[in-house]
């Protein structure tokens, strides 16, 4: 079985890595792995939709894999929600593509500018149309997520984000990966873990190392059992 990982930065997916045996480099962003009867390729895009999008379409075009996985830490819109908390996310959108009309903003599903043979969009959102059961996910909670270029620190773009599209988490790539993967046909899963709350930017309320730690733990019992 063939895999592709897709991170955005190699510290998301370090713990998760040193269980691989490295078997080649292909360019700058892409390695060959193997672990067990696998064959994994590594994707590490640079933080960004763009650079996601860009690197992931160059990928797919020259390979073809069986699943690909989004791996990576997220903010939570929802302070219920603990810390390092993996989650499985189902469905996403780029949240500032649209247009403002005074104070009001108007999303592409509102400016019905999104073509009908659009198969990746549903009313804005992408949704994740492939099931896939494991039991190292099947506890996870499934969410819906936002993708953006400037993440949220400021209480009035919080809650207008929030009644816009009722989103769980936000990451910087989650949208763009969806699209590639939906067009190409290809199974897919994005599995984030918490790693701040969507407030003020506070540093010293995050938790990186606790987000990284929990979502490369979730992958390696995945692919174990693949």
């Amino acid at each position: 079985m063939k895999i592709l990982i897709v991170s955005a930065t190699k510290l998301e997916i370090e713990p998760l890595l040193v269980n691989f045996v490295e078997t080649n480099q292909v360019n700058q962003k892409l390695r060959e792995y193997s672990f067990k009867k696998l064959d994994i390729d590594v994707l590490v895009t640079g933080v960004g939709m763009v650079p996601t999008a860009f690197w992931l379409a160059d990928t797919l075009s020259r390979n073809t894999y069986q699943l690909a996985l989004n791996i990576g830490i997220c903010g939570s819109f929802n302070n219920t929600t603990p810390l390092g908390e993996v989650l499985n996310i189902t469905s996403d959108c780029f949240s500032e593509m649209g247009a403002e009309d005074g104070e009001s903003f108007l999303a592409m599903a509102d400016l019905d500018l999104l073509e009908d043979d659009d198969f990746s969009f549903n009313k804005g959102q992408i949704k994740n149309v492939f099931s896939f059961e494991h039991k190292a996910i099947s506890s996870l909670k499934k969410v819906s997520g936002v993708t953006v270029n400037k993440v949220h620190g400021e209480v009035n773009s919080i809650e207008l984000t929030k009644q816009l599209f009722c989103p769980d988490v936000e990451s910087m790539e989650g949208a763009s990966f969806f699209y590639a993967c939906l067009t190409h046909q290809l199974k897919n899963l994005q599995l984030r873990a918490v790693s701040n709350y969507i407030e003020k930017r506070n540093k010293e309320n995050w938790n990186i190392p606790l987000a990284v730690k929990n979502v490369c733990h979730t992958t390696f019992q995945l692919l174990q059992h693949l």
